[in-house]
């Protein structure tokens, strides 16, 4: 299984998810926070991170749901 991470990004019809390299969108969402819940899911699934951008592009948050090291570095 990929273990892409999954990016929550603005998108014409409101928001969409996008793995982490893909050109094209995985599914398209009115509401940020659907689009976040719907990313969570893959990332939790794929043991991948999450990557939510605001309107501007530019990322506001990230949550890991990987093999993070414990405890962590820096």
């Amino acid at each position: 299984m990929s273990r892409k991470n999954q990016h929550v990004v603005p998108h014409a019809q409101g928001w969409a998810v996008r793995g982490e390299g893909n050109s094209r969108v995985a599914s398209t969402f009115r509401k940020q926070s659907d689009a976040i819940d719907a990313a969570r899911a893959i990332a939790q699934r794929q043991h991948s991170e999450l990557v939510i951008h605001g309107r501007d592009g530019k990322i506001r948050d990230k949550d890991s749901h990987g093999q993070d090291p414990y405890p962590p570095k820096g």
